[in-house]
């Protein structure tokens, strides 16, 4: 490929120069990390991602991969390009009239000739020739001027014969410059190997960052599409929770108005008789003839026949109207009750629910440690407890879970005392009973989270690992994602803080397992 179309090839799109520190996009385009950052950025705007050169779009902003290969070439093109360029503006010394390229320089004479000088020049050995250089006072001895011929091992400097033989470096061990540069060039390629190999194995931690950064972008993609999702049928689970209890009570507000306007109905027309019947007696009341008054039938024929016991039931007194307190709550309460399942829905697809039967083991409860009666508390304690010495037994102040986890996502909260030292976490069954290396996190078969004279840190394999900040919250959570591999502490608080996160290749059942020297710590239930 020739130097032109070499340097087309690695060119940047964006900045239209050679390619400084290169990163390519999952389309296979490269670009300079610095331009595409650019462009990234101001498509964050719109959301909307997409490849400069072809096009193409991406659902989440792209994560920039560096291509180590291309950067290697582009960084070997331009040393190249410098070199050359270096040498094409060396020209010749006596060509004044126009500018020819050298060839070679004369040491001696400290001039640079063409093709043409060249073979004119004097064969004398006392004229060096060299490759076309520009600084020629280099090469020779500033003290003497003479040729540079030698190097004094002592002093580690290239000197002149006048040095050697007369000069401050006179009795000095001294080699040829060629013998020297043979010497140094050795001890330079070990040193360029040993770069080589701290390289490579920095280009593969970088490509591992690389590897986890995409990793850790593709999770939180798939997480917020799974969030979006979760939320979106939330949304429409309500919704329509909302338009069949909304629909229920218009049915019943229709019923109940349509029963009431019937009785409404049946009362003014009996209000109405009543007042006929009220004013008739009235009249009787007001005539002055006794005859007219006593040949009316008895007051009591006036009466409504229910009032005297008697006729059908046509809605008297013994049957009171409705007072407007008859809608069904019972079936509106138990049509919103369904929220129930859209509540344990969502707790489903965020995380499985914790688990209501982690119960603390008193077999493997030391004997400086009390456990409540409902098995989920432990209390470090001075008091030595009275519990046979066995081989589940720990020595010192711990306790772990009856149950053990073998699949599936899990998580629990614990309740922990503000004051006092403790460890909370996990650990496989088989780990050991007595001595320091029993203690959670002291081993490589448990993990814990570590609270010690008011610091906090996680521990593991008996490597520690500080947490910059402290833990106000007196409640923690541990989330385990048996598949995964992953176990995570929490902070409870608004919002739940992440601490750390412990990524391991799980083999055996995972227990859950406390620490108490002081204080107290309490699973909590659901209800809590």
């Amino acid at each position: 490929m020739a130097s032109a179309d070499l340097r087309d090839e690695l060119l940047c799109s964006i900045c239209l120069s050679t390619f400084k520190d290169p990163a390519i996009l999952r389309c296979g385009h490269n670009f300079c990390r610095v331009c595409i950052g650019r462009v990234l950025d101001t498509q964050d705007k719109s959301g909307v991602y997409s490849c400069p050169e072809c096009r193409e779009e991406f659902q989440v902003r792209p994560s920039l991969m560096r291509n180590i290969n291309l950067h290697n070439v582009a960084e070997r093109f331009l040393i190249t390009q410098r070199e050359q360029e270096e040498i094409t503006r060396i020209f010749c010394t006596y060509c004044v009239d126009s500018p020819v390229p050298a060839v070679r320089s004369c040491l001696h004479c400290e001039a640079s000739l063409c093709d043409k000088h060249l073979r004119a020049h004097s064969k004398s050995p006392e004229h060096v020739l060299s490759d076309p250089s520009t600084s020629l006072e280099r090469r020779k001895c500033s003290v003497h001027r003479k040729i540079l011929e030698y190097y004094c091992t002592e002093d580690a400097a290239c000197i002149c014969v006048s040095c050697s033989l007369a000069g401050e470096h006179r009795g000095h061990q001294v080699e040829m410059l060629d013998e020297a540069s043979v010497r140094k060039k050795k001890k330079l390629r070990n040193v360029l190997q040993k770069m080589n190999t701290k390289r490579k194995e920095t280009e593969e931690r970088v490509r591992s960052l690389e590897e986890s950064w995409r990793k850790a972008q593709e999770k939180a993609a798939g997480e917020a599409e799974r969030v979006t999702a979760l939320c979106t049928d939330i949304r429409r689970r309500v919704d329509d929770l909302e338009k069949k209890v909304l629909s229920e009570i218009s049915r019943q507000e229709k019923e109940e108005s349509l029963s009431l306007s019937a009785l409404i109905h049946q009362l003014e027309i009996k209000k109405d008789e009543l007042s006929r019947k009220m004013r008739h007696i009235e009249e009787l009341c007001n005539m002055t003839d006794p005859l007219t008054v006593l040949q009316e039938p008895d007051t009591g024929d006036l009466c409504d026949p229910e009032e005297e016991g008697g006729g059908e039931d046509t809605g008297g007194h013994d049957k009171q109207p409705h007072d407007g307190d008859d809608l069904d709550v019972a079936v509106i309460s138990h049509t919103l009750h369904t929220l129930c399942d859209v509540v344990t829905g969502i707790r489903s697809g965020i995380y499985v629910a914790s688990p209501a039967d982690i119960l603390l083991d008193v077999t493997t409860a030391a004997n400086n440690l009390l456990i409540s009666d409902d098995l989920k508390t432990a209390t470090g304690t001075q008091e030595k407890q009275k519990r046979p010495e066995t081989a589940e037994r720990f020595q010192y102040y711990q306790v772990m879970s009856r149950r053990g986890f073998t699949s599936g996502r899990h998580y629990w909260d614990l309740e922990i005392s503000r004051s006092g030292d403790w460890i909370v976490g996990m650990c496989y069954p088989s780990i050991e009973r007595r001595g320091q290396q029993s203690v959670i996190g002291y081993n490589n078969k448990s993990w814990g989270l570590w609270r010690y004279n008011n610091q906090y840190s996680v521990i593991h394999g008996s490597k520690e690992i500080r947490l910059p900040d402290k833990i106000p919250s007196d409640r923690v959570r541990i989330c385990l994602d048996y598949e995964a591999g992953q176990l995570s502490f929490y902070e409870l608080c608004d919002p739940i803080r992440h601490l750390h996160t412990f990524t391991v290749s799980v083999s055996d059942p995972l227990h859950a397992a406390l620490y108490v020297y002081k204080g107290s710590i309490k699973i909590l239930g659901r209800s809590n």
